[in-house]
């Protein structure tokens, strides 16, 4: 069969709370923004949608992709996935850091998109000012003195969201999309996570053929037969078609997101494919501490492949003068007995993000005392890594001189302790500090200040620079000519 039209699978991408998800909420006619954690959307999801376009309903295929900065290797890989983008910019904000990032990685993707002026519902919404943001970035848009399509419109109301989709199916229409639906299916993994009924599942989007029930999907290393076949909704299909994204699951190993796969129609070659593939590796690399650091071993676990690949950026931006991050494993799914048994023989930490924690390694944890450190949320786990960088940090000794002395006459001498008279050069000294014994710049010993005189009296500092008594407890014994230097010991 010839090639024939495919819908367009479409990004979804900008800055962290400019409206992405809530567009896409409008268009669903549902709430996911209720249900995400610290709202914003730390996974790469897939929708399908259906849009009246000149007088036919169209189907459109949306990704909704993550505009936390941590997030930007799967706000790259919804990209390379995509077809179409829409960069988003709320009206009231403009251009923002994570919009730039986005656009950089459409631009690598090298396809094309349709701005989306956000929040034109909101009292503070300039939609002008919002524009002249975005040419200042080299956002050029149509009717002014640029090609880029744009449109402003209201998640809440709704207002301006037929007219983005139209705009969206007509680049799709200038791309020319097209596909053989009778060709072995092929596209995307976009994610991936170990389902503890079904096993390491998939989801997948498929760039060309269709995908059908026997067939066995292989991406990478890995290879799964494709036992049933589930939509975007859960609901179970027969069959695939290009566009459309499906979840798989049974895989031998879980499969990179982000890595191509085929098809095959045999399990002899579908094993033959995945052995001579060379697997993404998905486990850190433990780099060597530097000579005088101290190890932060961590064991990272979470909900699905890519959000380890967010952990690992937001993880990588973290530094400490005297504490080096080793991560030993890394992996999908609840904390196990096996991942407390690698973070106590390393005296390691278990980081866990959007995933729980078995019972049974529960209990171990707490027997062998491995911290489990749970997170919903992105940036509150790069902060409390952060932390734990600092209370790991060795303690690190300085002295700090608060005053010198040089000794005139020793007026008496015991085992431990001795009258000296001594003048004050500069500085102070205080009942109580630690003193050093310097003889011809030499140390040769230290003690403790036990006694402070003036003019006969008991006091507890000398400033001025003046003679003055003193009494101190050292097994050294001090000698006229010798410098006294008082100091104290401080950490950090």
């Amino acid at each position: 069969m010839a090639a024939a039209p495919r819908p367009p699978i479409v990004a979804v991408m900008g800055h962290i709370d400019h409206g992405k998800s809530s567009l896409l909420d409008y268009i669903r006619k549902s709430n996911v923004v209720a249900d995400e954690a610290g709202g914003i959307t730390q996974h790469v999801s897939a929708y399908e949608a259906e849009h009246p376009h000149e007088g036919a309903p169209r189907t459109i295929t949306f990704l909704d992709t993550p505009g936390h900065e941590a997030f930007r290797a799967l706000r790259t890989r919804g990209a390379q996935s995509a077809d179409i983008a829409i960069l988003v910019v709320a009206a009231e904000e403009g251009v923002k850091p994570q919009t730039l990032e986005a656009l950089s990685a459409i631009t690598e993707a090298g396809i094309p998109y349709v701005v989306a002026f956000t929040k034109i519902d909101k009292p503070a919404a300039d939609l002008e000012r919002a524009k002249v943001s975005a040419l200042e970035h080299n956002i050029f848009l149509e009717g002014l003195g640029g090609p880029i399509p744009y449109q402003a419109i209201s998640s809440k109301t709704g207002q301006g969201v037929p007219e983005l989709l139209d705009l969206v199916l007509l680049a799709a229409d200038l791309v020319g999309l097209s596909a053989d639906p009778e060709a072995p299916a092929e596209g995307f993994v976009l994610e991936s996570s170990q389902d503890p009924k079904r096993g390491a599942s998939a989801t997948l989007i498929v760039k060309n053929g269709t995908l059908e029930i026997g067939d066995f999907v292989v991406a990478g290393g890995s290879f799964a037969p494709v036992r049933f076949i589930e939509n975007f909704l859960g609901k179970r299909i027969l069959s695939a078609l290009p566009s459309q994204p499906v979840r798989i699951s049974g895989f031998s190993a879980l499969p990179s997101a982000g890595t191509p796969f085929k098809t095959a129609k045999s399990k002899k070659d579908a094993e033959r494919i995945a052995h001579a593939a060379v697997p993404a590796e998905m486990k850190s690399s433990a780099a060597e501490a530097e000579d005088g650091k101290t190890v932060l071993p961590l064991v990272l676990k979470a909900d699905v492949t890519g959000s380890i690949d967010a952990v690992r950026h937001e993880l990588a931006k973290l530094s400490h003068e005297r504490v080096v991050l080793r991560i030993l494993d890394t992996s999908v799914g609840s904390v196990s007995e096996s991942d407390v048994k690698t973070a106590s023989a390393s005296k390691g930490v278990i980081i866990a993000f959007n995933v729980g924690t078995d019972a049974i390694a529960r209990e171990l944890a707490e027997r062998d005392g491995v911290p489990i450190e749970t997170f919903p949320i992105i940036y509150e786990l790069g902060k409390r890594v952060a932390e734990l960088l600092s209370e790991r940090a060795p303690r690190v000794s300085s002295e700090e001189t608060l005053g010198e002395a040089k000794v005139l006459k020793t007026f008496s001498s015991g085992s431990k302790k001795q009258v000296l008279g001594a003048r004050l050069l500069s500085g102070a000294f205080l009942l109580g500090n630690q003193v050093k014994i310097l003889r011809r710049d030499v140390e040769v010993g230290r003690g403790t200040l036990t006694n402070l005189q003036m003019a006969r009296a008991d006091v507890k500092e000398i400033r001025a620079q003046t003679e003055f008594g003193l009494e101190i407890e050292s097994k050294a014994e001090a000698a006229g000519g010798d410098t006294l230097i008082a100091f104290r010991v401080t950490e950090s």
